[in-house]
């Protein structure tokens, strides 16, 4: 019995050793000691493995913070595949260099360990290029740490990942942010990876315009990249990793968080249904064609470049009794100015407002004149008004926010109605928010008491004769 003891160990290790060059979860409960994986872990090896089985080369991978992402894709993986293939050349991305050098420090070390050597003693570190951010095997592969918007001059890969592009909250809330990650991952990133590799990007939500998102809308637009998107989101019900964060963790991270935040970071859904800054439960949908007729007012919000992204956003509204009934009519495109004047005219035509409200500043200087050609070509008039927007978006909202918030503020069941709902939703995680600077115009313009502004309709006046007497019409010398 004791001779068989040593034996059984032998055969124990054997059957460990033989798990671990199989799976990346049994490799990475092998050289971590103390590591057990949960269920997100084991959701996350299983698509790695995909990937180096050659099932699929886009991996999209949307888990929470803090929840052993990074732990398993970014300093197991590479070293999982180098014991495979050491002449794999692996570049690895995240917010900010120290992050990715930390990262592979973790991989090196793991390269270099006694469990590592007894499952892969073939693939070694080549003793003269070990830094912990960039090194290389003796069999000619190597690892790159990257920070976003970092040089990747002369570098190319096999396999390429992303672990976090954004540093912070507040630098995926920024279009520039997002705009550098998004030129650095299709300028940069992208033309490094070597024909018939693979591209691995692991986040947290952060802003339905962010780089998960815009590679989601790439391939909503029949982009060449089929990405397999794997949503982990830590539901109170079914925690991903209960081990760690069970049910009365995550209500603690719920309630401090905000819905906003507790949406997009652990549900992986930036945009929530039922709104943030605009709450669904404030509107009430209205029929146009039922509501009383009030004075009439339009709004609009130009893009400036035809097919630049954004939207031109044209509306009409009426204000009554301290209620706004917005867009009763409205126009969107992707146009250059002359369409959308006309567009714009169109609508004078049809509801005769008494002012447009409008943003100062370049475009108006731009578009003005032309737009004062039309409405005289055309004969029809309304009174031009322009708005300073001296802040961000989300303060240009706010008095709209608060009269919807008191239930001021109701929505034309109508198509172009749905869409201004559906940004105000949206809104500011959105990637569209041209309908909301729209429409935050009237709530300008309401906020600032403008003079253009009447409140309610006026009281039909009788006709008077010629002395200045009102005239009944339904007496006799009317007859």
């Amino acid at each position: 019995m004791t001779n068989s003891l040593p034996l059984l160990d032998l055969l124990e290790e054997k059957k460990a050793r033989l798990q671990a060059r199989r799976s990346l979860q049994s490799f990475t409960e092998y050289t971590t000691p103390n590591w057990r994986a949960g269920n997100i872990h084991r959701a996350i090896c299983e698509q790695f493995d995909r990937v180096f089985r050659g099932e699929i080369d886009r991996l999209m991978l949307l888990c929470p913070p803090q929840h052993g992402k990074s732990s398993v894709g970014s300093k197991r993986a590479p070293a999982y595949v180098l014991g495979h293939k050491p002449t794999t050349d692996v570049i690895s991305a995240s917010a900010t260099a120290q992050l990715a050098e930390e990262f592979g420090r973790e991989t090196r070390n793991c390269i270099a360990s006694s469990e590592y050597r007894a499952l892969f003693p073939a693939t070694t570190l080549a003793e003269d290029s070990q830094a912990k951010g960039r090194w290389n095997t003796t069999q000619g592969g190597g690892y790159y740490a990257v920070g976003m918007g970092g040089a990747l001059m002369g570098r190319g890969g096999e396999l390429g990942i992303i672990d976090d592009p954004f540093a912070t909250w507040e630098d995926a809330q920024s279009q520039l942010s997002r705009d550098k990650a998004w030129d650095w991952y299709t300028g940069t990133f992208y033309n490094r990876i070597r024909p018939g590799g693979s591209i691995i990007v692991i986040q947290h939500r952060m802003h339905e315009d962010d780089l998960a998102g815009r590679l989601i809308d790439q391939q909503r637009a029949g982009g060449p990249d089929k990405w397999e998107i794997v949503e982990l989101p830590a539901l109170l019900d079914d925690p991903p990793w209960v081990e760690r964060y069970d049910r009365k963790a995550l209500e603690r991270i719920k309630n401090i968080s905000g819905p906003r935040k507790w949406s997009a970071l652990y549900l992986q859904n930036p945009t929530p249904d039922d709104g943030t800054f605009f709450r669904r439960e404030w509107f009430e949908l209205f029929d146009p064609a039922k509501i009383e007729k009030g004075h009439a007012y339009t709004t609009g919000d130009f893009a400036v470049t035809e097919g630049d992204g954004d939207f031109t956003e044209l509306g009409t509204h009426r204000y009554l009794n301290d209620t706004l009934y917005l867009a009763v009519d409205g126009w969107r495109g992707q146009t250059s100015a002359d369409v959308w004047i006309e567009r714009l005219v169109d609508q004078f035509e049809r509801h005769k407002p008494l002012c447009f409200f409008g943003e100062s500043g370049q475009i108006r200087r731009s578009v003005e004149p032309f737009l004062r050609r039309r409405m005289l070509d055309r004969k029809q008039y309304a009174r031009l008004e322009w708005l300073v927007r001296g802040h961000d978006k989300p303060t240009m909202a706010r008095p709209l926010q608060a009269m919807a918030a008191m239930g001021r503020v109701k929505i034309a069941d109508t198509e172009y109605g749905h869409h201004v709902l559906n940004q105000f939703l949206q809104f500011p995680a959105g990637s569209k928010d041209d309908a909301v600077d729209m429409a935050a115009l009237m709530g300008m313009a309401i906020d600032q008491a403008h003079p253009a502004l009447l409140n309610k309709p006026q009281a039909q006046q009788k006709p008077v004769d010629g002395y200045d007497r009102v005239r009944d019409e339904e007496s006799w010398r009317a007859a």
